[in-house]
């Protein structure tokens, strides 16, 4: 039984088997699980050596918010879709296996982000929409990814990759219109496009901005910045260049401004079912991603005990504690107040300081709960529901963050 049992331990050759062991140890499905297949198929139990925190990502209603974004657009706008930061947190690679048949590319930020599509087999195109360190010039025009420049230098570094491999490298040009950020001013941009036409093994591919208020309100800054690149565009057509792809919208500009569409459009957080703000208009897409773990300790509290670092929280009354096995080192916020978890249909507060490995839930009035249980920290169950921005609000930070925070060591599946 322990070489029966071993094959499915994590590290092992067999360890993609690892959500069959529960049905090894325990044929009975624990308490208040999830009825969907999936739930209870790949959620490993608190039974098993497996933890049991993981963060499922629904593909289909990824997909969905794909198709979402599609019907705001006209059919001739390239659909590029953001997976920088590990997909928000969501995974980048399965997430572009997802959505490769469905998007007309991606966009990341880093040259390893592009790197590490390439190698799983992504043969789309990928957008590089950062800065290149240490010679990266060589491998992004060997891998055939697409990098936006910004920085003079790195025309000619690209034009010398290209040449060496006796290929033309392509490449768009970023210009700043606002954000302040990355990009060629537009002072620049006669000169910068005469440079590029000059070089042999460089061809422009499109022009791009980024916009830094498109998600405000007040449309004013986001109207300028379009004005901006459209003069841009103006400016590189009377130099010759018309064959291009240029491209400007994030998730809140492809959903406010349809003037900002212009041959793509590059959405990151729409896509994962999230709104960038509440100026932007989110209805009727799916959150993508549910964090979930099972209880793995309860235990009693009497009154005037504290709980966990610190004492920040004492018992009120006679507690019943639950402790989770998920924490800041998981991409839990630490500093979240009056925050909850979903166990069961019931909404119980978590309480103390979040620790690194695991944080506590008041299990009080919810007597019935118990070791194996589900504790949902993002995610709907049964009637009730903690989105993105709940956990965000709690933390006094964005949702982006608390996305981009999850960490590699929980499972997505």
């Amino acid at each position: 039984m322990r070489n029966a049992l071993a094959r499915f331990m994590p590290g092992s050759r067999n360890a993609r088997d690892r959500g069959r062991l529960r049905w090894i140890v325990n044929p009975q499905p624990p308490r208040n699980e999830p009825s969907s297949p999936l739930g209870s198929l790949s959620e490993p139990s608190i039974r098993t050596s497996i933890r049991p925190t993981v963060a499922r990502i629904d593909v289909d209603a990824l997909r969905r918010n794909a198709q979402r974004l599609r019907a705001l657009m006209k059919s001739t706008v390239a659909l590029w879709a953001v997976i920088k930061a590990d997909a928000y947190g969501h995974g980048a690679i399965r997430v572009a296996r997802a959505l490769e048949p469905v998007c007309d590319g991606f966009a990341v930020s880093l040259a390893e982000e592009g790197l590490e599509l390439r190698a799983a087999g992504i043969r789309s195109c990928v957008l590089v929409l950062g800065a290149y360190y240490d010679g990266q010039h060589e491998e992004v025009v060997a891998r055939g990814l697409t990098p936006v420049v910004y920085d003079v230098a790195d025309l000619y570094a690209f034009s010398a990759a290209g040449a060496r491999r006796g290929l033309v490298a392509t490449i768009h040009l970023k210009v700043e219109t606002g954000m302040n950020r990355l990009g060629v001013p537009l002072s620049e941009l006669h000169d910068v496009l005469e440079r590029i036409e000059k070089l042999p093994a460089l061809r422009l591919g499109g022009l791009c901005t980024h916009f830094a208020s498109a998600d405000v309100a007040d449309d004013g800054t986001t109207d300028q910045a379009i004005l901006s690149f459209q003069k841009c565009l103006a400016d590189a057509r009377k130099l010759g260049f018309r064959e291009l792809q240029n491209h400007a919208a994030n998730s809140a500009a492809t959903i406010r401004f349809p003037n900002a569409h212009f041959d793509a459009v590059r959405p990151g957080l729409a896509l994962y079912g999230a709104a960038p703000s509440s100026a932007v208009n989110l209805d009727g897409f799916e959150p993508v991603l549910r964090l979930s773990t099972r209880i793995m300790a309860i235990h009693n509290v009497a009154p005037g005990e504290p709980v966990s670092y610190g004492g920040l929280w004492r018992a009120l009354r006679p507690s019943r504690i639950g402790t989770l096995p998920i924490g800041y080192a998981d991409g839990y916020p630490r500093h979240v107040r009056h925050a909850v978890a979903l166990v069961g249909s019931r909404r119980v507060p978590i309480v103390g300081a979040v620790c690194m490995d695991m944080l506590m839930l008041d299990l009080t009035d919810a007597p019935s709960s118990n070791v194996g249980d589900v504790a949902v920290l993002i995610g709907d169950y049964a009637s009730e529901q903690i989105t993105i921005d709940d956990l965000a609000r709690w933390a006094g930070t964005v949702n982006y963050e608390v996305l981009c925070g999850i960490s590699k060591r929980v499972p997505r599946i």
